[in-house]
């Protein structure tokens, strides 16, 4: 992932973000180790300081836990909270400006064929 420096997003977040989506993803499974602030500092070319923000944020959300002498491991609840997190985010933000170009654009159930595929594929899982 690179970072986007014009973001209106902070850069700690969109790597927060990014670790939560690997987490999701499973490429970060609960109990497993996270990359170190070092090797992640330099993967995405910032400051130290950005990536002890980014796991400070995440371990007050509980996403990650820090075992001293060890390092950041993700919580056994990581992906249960980030789905609730996610969701209310999706619900507050994304969904209500989809509805609204849903409107604008007159789309039919025909037309986001794909998007209710998707929907009912997850009922599924």
């Amino acid at each position: 992932m690179s970072i986007d420096f014009k973001s209106a997003k902070g850069i700690f977040q969109q790597i927060a973000d990014n670790l939560c989506h690997q987490i999701l993803e499973g490429k970060l499974a609960p109990g497993e180790r996270v990359p170190s602030v070092r090797d992640l500092a330099v993967e995405f070319e910032v400051n130290r300081n950005t990536l002890l923000r980014t796991y400070a944020m995440l371990e007050d959300n509980g996403i990650i836990v820090n075992k001293r002498g060890i390092g950041f491991f993700v919580a056994d609840n990581a992906i249960e909270l980030i789905r609730t997190s996610e969701k209310q985010e999706f619900y507050t933000n994304d969904l209500p400006m989809l509805i609204q170009k849903i409107r604008l654009l007159k789309l039919t159930a025909d037309d986001l064929n794909d998007l209710l595929l998707a929907i009912n594929e997850n009922k599924k899982q």
